[in-house]
Formats: C-alpha cells, sequence, structure tokens
C-alpha cells in the first residue's frame, strides 16, 4: 500500500503528522513517534512573548486593556516559567533533526510581525523544514473591524515568506466570517498549507473562587466535522495543501479528512490519552481498510469524498442543515 503524501512540498511517507502538543517537548519522546510510524512533527509552538525584540507593536497587544484590568497581566508567565526560551528552542529543533529522519516543522505563536521574522530565519537555520504559524488572536475590540483581523494574518505571512526559504503553514480560526474567501487570500499570498482549524481554548468559571480559570480540554472525535466541511469545500479551489485538526482519534477520521481533501491529519488528544505508539495502530488500521476496499494507494482517496466530487454537493451547505433538523427522532 503506497501511503506516501506531499504536504507543503514536503515529501511524506503517510498523512499521520502530529501536530504541537507537549509531546514534542521531549526528544526520547519524538523518536517515539518517529518509531511508531509518524511521517513528519510540528513542534511545540515558541510564543511571541518569549521572544525579546523592540516590542513596541508587541507590547500593544499585551498591555491593551491592563489599565482597566490590572491583575491582567497576571495571565502572562514569567519568563522562568516557559519549558525552554527562543535560544533553547532552537538547540531542540537542531537535536531533533539530529535524532530522526522524518521532517521536523517548528511552530511560531503570536499577534504581530516584527519578531517572527528574525525567528523565522533562526528556525530555518537550525535546521527546521518548515515553519506552521499560530496566529492565536481573539477579536475582542470592539472597533476592529474584521478586514483590520484579516489583514493581520496576511500580514504575517508575507513578512515570514519573505524572510526563509522553507515551506510555511498558517493555522486558520474558524471563526472568520467568509472562511473560503480567507483561505484563498491565504493561498494568493503564497501560503504553502493551511492547518484547519485552531481550538481556541475556551476559559472556565469557579464560582466559590469567583475566578476565571484556564484549563486545557482535548479534543472529541465529534469536533472532526468542522475541519472536515471546510476541507472538503476547499479541495480544488486552493493550490496550498490542507491539513485537518481537531477530532482526529481513529483511522476512520484520519481517512474522513483524506477523502475530504486533505493531505494530512494531525493528530494531537489520541496520542496524549494513550502514547505515542498508538499512531501505529491507526497506521496499521489505515492500510487494511484501504486495502479491503481495493484502493492502492492513498491518492486514489484523496478528495474522493470532497465537495466537488460528491454526488450531492449541497449536502456540505445549507441542505444539509435542513435534513439534518428533519432526520432527527427521539
Amino acid at each position: 500500500m503506497d501511503l506516501t503524501t506531499t504536504y507543503m512540498g514536503l515529501k511524506l511517507k503517510n498523512p499521520l503528522v502530529p501536530s504541537a502538543s507537549p509531546l514534542s517537548k521531549n526528544l526520547d519522546t519524538i523518536k517515539n513517534l518517529e518509531d511508531a510510524g509518524a511521517s513528519a512533527i510540528v513542534l511545540y509552538s515558541l510564543f511571541e512573548e518569549q521572544i525579546s525584540f523592540e516590542a513596541e507593536e508587541l507590547d500593544h497587544f499585551l498591555s491593551y486593556g491592563t489599565d482597566s484590568f490590572a491583575e491582567a497581566l497576571t495571565y502572562f508567565p514569567e519568563a522562568q516559567e516557559y519549558r525552554l526560551g527562543p535560544e533553547g528552542y532552537l538547540e531542540h529543533i537542531r537535536k531533533a533533526k539530529e535524532a530522526t529522519g522524518i521532517p521536523i516543522i517548528a511552530s511560531l505563536n503570536g499577534v504581530s510581525t516584527g519578531g517572527w521574522i528574525d525567528y523565522a530565519r533562526k528556525m530555518e537555520q537550525a535546521g527546521a523544514d518548515g515553519l506552521e504559524l499560530n496566529v492565536y488572536m481573539l477579536a475582542t475590540d470592539p472597533v476592529r473591524t474584521s478586514a483590520e483581523i484579516e489583514q493581520v494574518y496576511i500580514d504575517v505571512l508575507k513578512a515570514v515568506k519573505s524572510s526563509v526559504k522553507i515551506p510555511v503553514a498558517m493555522k486558520l480560526s474558524p471563526f472568520f466570517s467568509a472562511t473560503a474567501a480567507m483561505a484563498k487570500r491565504l493561498d494568493d499570498a503564497g501560503a504553502d498549507a493551511l492547518v484547519l482549524f485552531n481550538r481556541f481554548y475556551q476559559p472556565d468559571l469557579d464560582l466559590e473562587a469567583l475566578e476565571v480559570k484556564p484549563g486545557v480540554v482535548l479534543s472529541s472525535p465529534e469536533e472532526l466535522r468542522l475541519p472536515l466541511r471546510w476541507i472538503a469545500i476547499l479541495f480544488g479551489r486552493i493550490k496550498a495543501s490542507m491539513a485537518g485538526t481537531s477530532g482526529v482519534h481513529t483511522a476512520t477520521d484520519a481517512l474522513k479528512l483524506i477523502m475530504a481533501g486533505a493531505d494530512v491529519a494531525n493528530l494531537c488528544a489520541v496520542l496524549l490519552k494513550h502514547g505515542p505508539a498508538h499512531l501505529g495502530k491507526i497506521l496499521d488500521e489505515m492500510e487494511k481498510w484501504l486495502e479491503e476496499h481495493e484502493y492502492t494507494n492513498l491518492r486514489m482517496a484523496r478528495g474522493s469524498m470532497s465537495q466537488k466530487n460528491v454526488a450531492e454537493p449541497a449536502a456540505y451547505e445549507r441542505a444539509n442543515y435542513i435534513k439534518a433538523l428533519n432526520s432527527y427522532t427521539r
């Protein structure tokens, strides 16, 4: 069975790529993921807040609103609380490259263009095979328009693309008012891949302590449907590669993304729960399913159930909404 795929210009032996997570902080775990069959690994993110640079632009984002809420800055960790600073992250890239034979994709998480450019170059020099940009920005300013928010993504992408030669992926939020148009703008701006979608971690409330509680809730298989739908809609409409992330827990989940049109399936929660070796089980089950259904390679399956190729394209749009409501029975 030929499971090879091409993602952001990188030839991969299969479509299973662990996404940015704590798993990639440890070299032994990275090697275990490779041994289990991972075709590439996205390293955990280097946060813009960790990067020291002349930061008027960054300072605006970090301090906006803190005059009204004096405790706001307490949510940002002290520098020593980060596991690795910028230089440590670059060394981690070098060691990961030396320890493995698969592509290592670095990850930058932030909101402005200034600090990314220099470290994007340094990540490339450290040996990263690609770069994933995670613009983790919640649009809370009531006077800031959607066009201004969208332009941040475009500006960050163009700034980084102009500074490196390695391929660059943009991790997208699902909250754009015109997702297809935004994907096309990023594609036109030179994105080598789009990662659909970023999960914004939602706060909770502690009613006894009267505090807002940060926390991580791992994805569930049901969350697959959001990236699945948009990958199916975008397949054949953009040149950039596509990665599906959120909700990939089984071989069936990964195959659904591929058949919708994804080039790779990103895994995180299932590996955090069951360990790196579980990736091998998912890979074996994917290969078995493809063989049983008489596919000779992954390319035959890719995009076969996209909006472009299914018998009823409207199933991905409003018609599906109406049919779903009418089909519900108690």
